[in-house]
């Protein structure tokens, strides 16, 4: 079936708008142990609640993240025009949930491979020459920031699809890419004037005046896949980018 509008590359903002996310009123967090409601969000808003716990000394403490985005309704549908694009035109079974939860899978195994510089296990998962290019930047990274770059599963606060393209090149070949944005938290020890514009939490851990510091970070992997007939049928990460710490 023909497709001529999709001739050469298309692409579009994130389809939430997080501007200034890390200094404005929409990110709200109670790690504390008491609740902190946020307003009443507008028709439309999107929101994710993560509860999770920490365990010292016998003692576990609920603990819950609200993330409220507020979603761009013109992007949002275009948005799901280019899902539906790829679903009439390249793969049926296509799905944005099913494919956002193996994004967080593959997030959270090759940020741990960077964190640990096993670069030869990247192979497969990462497009060959963007392995070279991670490997110069991750070997000149102080242990506290390889560190960071590692996400736990638990730790992700919040997972939105951003970019999306859907292209041929000049021999007829079809791609599709989608690229993912991540919010988590991390307590490597980092100097306070290293992330700029990141938001720093104290935990309370226990009465005694403990608390743990967690840092909110960000990181955007772009996922492609090629859909020609007779190409197996794999994602590939062609970008990653983990804010102050991979640019």
């Amino acid at each position: 079936m023909a497709l001529p509008m999709l001739r050469g590359c298309y692409r579009f903002p994130s389809t939430f708008s997080f501007t200034r996310l890390f200094l404005n009123e929409r990110f709200f967090l109670n790690r504390s142990g008491k609740t902190r409601l946020p307003p009443s969000p507008p028709a439309g808003a999107a929101a994710s609640v993560r509860p999770y716990s920490s365990d010292r000394g016998g003692e576990k403490q609920k603990q819950k993240v609200v993330v409220v985005g507020i979603p761009n309704p013109f992007i949002w549908f275009r948005t799901r025009i280019y899902y539906f694009l790829i679903r009439a035109y390249f793969d049926k079974d296509f799905s944005i949930e099913e494919f956002t939860e193996g994004a967080k899978q593959a997030f959270t195994h090759v940020s741990r491979l960077l964190s640990q510089c096993q670069f030869e296990a990247l192979e497969g998962l990462v497009a060959k020459d963007l392995i070279g290019k991670l490997e110069e930047k991750c070997n000149l990274l102080p242990l506290s920031h390889k560190k960071a770059l590692s996400a736990d599963p638990d730790e992700i606060m919040y997972t939105t699809p951003g970019d999306v393209g859907i292209y041929y090149d000049d021999n007829g070949r079809k791609f599709v890419s989608i690229l993912m944005r991540f919010w988590y938290l991390t307590s490597a020890h980092l100097p306070e004037d290293t992330l700029e514009g990141t938001r720093i939490f104290q935990v309370a851990i226990s009465g005694e005046g403990q608390a743990e510091t967690k840092r909110l970070l960000t990181a955007n992997y772009e996922f492609q896949r090629e859909f020609t007939k007779g190409v197996p049928p794999d994602w590939t990460i062609t970008r990653i980018e983990h804010s102050k710490l991979l640019d």
